[in-house]
Parts: structure tokens; C-alpha cells; sequence
């Protein structure tokens, strides 16, 4: 899998930007691209649960993956979501970011319908066996309420396409098992900021970051110094960016990060219901950890 070792470091599930009337807002989209990359951002990933695909049609979800590759250029790799609890739907939705130039797909595990292990190595072989990208495989069990077992996994890895997995568990003991199983060239980015230095320190190869959104610098060079083994700079980052990474999730994601970049001047914070503003302390919570992070003033 030494092909796939180009997906590495800070990788932002990025927000999809929206106007106040709920329509997508291409141009801010396209802005927020360009800002990441020219701040060290290592990757994308667009439409993801930040990016509310839940509530996006499939012609949009399939416009913002144009959009991303196009913008970014090739300058750093896309990384398209393209789950489903819909096995068929997945297919298309990955079928289509390979068309456009995505450089690769981060699948979630199917949720509300709760598969098996069976059924899950079944949805993703079926997806491995659809189209030609390197595929992450999302594991979230506490929005999809399954949690794909390391032998599954290790029984999909020897797939041509699976590279390996996004973890959201918030175990990094998952990390030392999986990396035991599969050995080290199978990718493992950390889902949670919060945990992704000891994931880092036990073999991870990145973080696809909530926080990266509205931090793309600060979470770059903590990846760029984990990488490196400097895990002295790599505590100070993690110091300075440990209220954004909880502050951030104080209500349901994307709402705080959303408003985090209302307040950085980058995108509206308008949501899709039943994604609803957020709460007035919530936005004390996330201004306080902007400022602590240094991205705002104290007294703003």
C-alpha cells in the first residue's frame, strides 16, 4: 500500500458553506480550498458528516466534489466522501468523484440499517470492486451505531483498493491493534482532534480535523511535528488548540465550526434543518477558544 503513504497529515472535513437562504455558496466553497492549501493544509475532504451530507441532494454532494478538485488543483489530494446506507448509492457516489479526479474516498460504515461484519466486508467489496480509488474506510460507531471489528478490516485490506481507515472511536489502543493486524502501511487517520496525539504517537499517519477548518496552519505543523517524532512542539500545538478540539463539539458538528468560521470572516454559519443555530453560551465557548488559539482577539 506504499502508493497511498501521499495521504498524510492534516486533512480538514470540510464545512460546506452555505447562503442565508440554505443554497450552496460555490464561491465561499472555492475561497475556503484556497485558504487551506496556502496554509500547509496536507489534504481535503469534502462532504463529510462536517460537510452535511445528510441533508445535501446527490447532485449537490456531487457539485462539491467538483468543485474541490477543480480549486484545489492537484495540489494537494481530495479525499471525496462518498458513504451511504445504501450500498448502490455509495457506488454512484464514488463512481462519480473518480470521474471528476477525486484522488480518493472515504466510505463510512452504513448506518441506521446496522449491518453485520458480514455485511459490512460485503458493502465495502462491493464499493472496492465499483471503481479504481484508494478507499478509507470511516468508522464511527457513535453516528452509524456499528464498529467495524480489526479482522474485518483486515479481511477487506487484502482488497486492491482498500487503503485504510479514518477512526472515530476515540480508542487509540485501535491504532496499535490495527497497525499489528495490517502492519504499517495501512493509513490510519484519527477522526477525533482531541485524541489525535496519542493516535499519532501509536502509529497514525494523520487526522481528518473538525479543528483544521478554522485552524489549518496550527493543525498542519502538529501533524508536520508528530510525523517527525517531536512530540515536545507537537504538546505545545496540542496545548494551544485543546479548547478549540473540545469547544467545537460543545453542540452537534458542523454548528460550532461553522460559526467559528462566521467569526474568522471565511463562510455564513447557515445550516440545513434540523441543523439549527447555535446556542448564545456556544458562542462565547468557541470565541474563547479562537482567542486562545491566537485566531481572534481576547476582546473581540
Amino acid at each position: 500500500m506504499t502508493a497511498h503513504t501521499v495521504f498524510r497529515g492534516s486533512m480538514p472535513a470540510l464545512v460546506t458553506p452555505m447562503k442565508d437562504g440554505g443554497e450552496l455558496d460555490e464561491g465561499a466553497f472555492r475561497s475556503l480550498v484556497d485558504w487551506q492549501i496556502a496554509s500547509g493544509t496536507h489534504g481535503l475532504v469534502p462532504v463529510g458528516t462536517t460537510g452535511e451530507s445528510p441533508t445535501l441532494t446527490h447532485d449537490e454532494h456531487n457539485k462539491v466534489v467538483e468543485w474541490c478538485v477543480q480549486e484545489t488543483r492537484g495540489r494537494v489530494p481530495v479525499i471525496a466522501g462518498a458513504g451511504s446506507n445504501s450500498t448502490l448509492e455509495a457506488i454512484s457516489l464514488a463512481r462519480h468523484a473518480e470521474k471528476v479526479g477525486a484522488d480518493g474516498l472515504l466510505v463510512v460504515t452504513p448506518y441506521y440499517n446496522k449491518p453485520t461484519q458480514e455485511g459490512l466486508y460485503a458493502h465495502f467489496k462491493a464499493i472496492n470492486d465499483a471503481v479504481g480509488l484508494p478507499i478509507l474506510i470511516y468508522n464511527i460507531p457513535g453516528r452509524s451505531v456499528v464498529d467495524m471489528t480489526v479482522d474485518t478490516m483486515a479481511r477487506l485490506y487484502e482488497l486492491k483498493n482498500i487503503a485504510g481507515v479514518k477512526d472515530a472511536t476515540a480508542n487509540v489502543a485501535r491504532v496499535s491493534l490495527q497497525r499489528a493486524k495490517m502492519g504499517a502501511d495501512f493509513l490510519q487517520f484519527s477522526g477525533e482532534d482531541i485524541t489525535a496525539l496519542g493516535f499519532m504517537a501509536h502509529g497514525g499517519h494523520g487526522c481528518i480535523s473538525v479543528t483544521a477548518n478554522v485552524a489549518p496552519a496550527e493543525c498542519a505543523a502538529f501533524q508536520e511535528a508528530c510525523i517527525a517524532g517531536d512530540y515536545v512542539t507537537a504538546r505545545a500545538y496540542q496545548d494551544k488548540l485543546t479548547p478549540l478540539h473540545t469547544g467545537l463539539f460543545c453542540e452537534t458538528s458542523p454548528g460550532p465550526v461553522k460559526v467559528g468560521l462566521a467569526m474568522l470572516g471565511r463562510c455564513s454559519e447557515t445550516m440545513r434543518l434540523p441543523m439549527v443555530p447555535v446556542a448564545e453560551s456556544t458562542r462565547g465557548v468557541v470565541r474563547a477558544a479562537l482567542a486562545h488559539a491566537g485566531l481572534v482577539s481576547g476582546n473581540a
